[in-house]
């Protein structure tokens, strides 16, 4: 019996949502800037002060991390000569639905239309996911023993700098003669 991969065109907001939360922060950053808030990948790559070639390295990578991170069939490119065509194909289908890719990209370029179909539900949905996170009990205990030890480090700070030990009585200064006094 194998497990299923779950299709791409289904694959609901909140669950792309908690793909997306559970990606490094500047992979996800990469595919909310792009996919998500359906920003011109021109405009994508001047915000990270890179290229468009640069971007479309970044963009490849992250759409196949969120793809694994899904189940989906997903594999990174083999050779520095195939990575370079599937950067501009992921370009040209985010650009246009119509684009070709190639068969072992298509599960990529298919999750990537998806999430960029239903960007306005993904985002509201990591909203959604962040209020929580702000509002539970475990996020503020957590800014309470943040403060508990910025406390702590500020009376230490104090403490040590009321117990220094006394300043040394400057040394007299030494008198040169001057070679005529020799």
């Amino acid at each position: 019996m194998t497990a299923s991969v779950p299709d791409a065109a289904r694959l609901s907001p909140d669950a792309l949502a908690e793909a997306l939360r559970a990606l490094e922060p500047r992979t996800a950053a990469v595919l909310v800037r792009r996919l998500v808030e359906r920003r011109p990948q021109s405009e994508s790559a001047a915000w990270y002060g890179i290229s468009n070639d640069a971007f479309s390295v970044l963009l490849l990578r992250s759409a196949v991390a969120l793809a694994r991170q899904l189940g989906q069939p997903a594999r990174p490119p083999e050779s520095p000569e195939e990575a370079s065509a599937w950067e501009r194909m992921l370009a040209m289908a985010m650009e246009k639905d119509t684009a070709p890719v190639p068969v072992a990209l298509a599960p990529v370029a298919s999750l990537c239309r998806r999430v960029r179909e239903v960007g306005p539900e993904v985002e509201a949905a990591l909203d959604r996911a962040a209020q929580a996170d702000a509002d539970s009990p475990t996020r503020a205990r957590e800014e309470w023993l943040r403060r508990l030890a910025v406390a702590a480090l500020l009376a230490l700070t104090a403490w040590l700098y009321w117990n220094r030990p006394p300043e040394p009585e400057p040394r007299p200064e030494r008198r040169m003669l001057s070679p005529d006094r020799r």
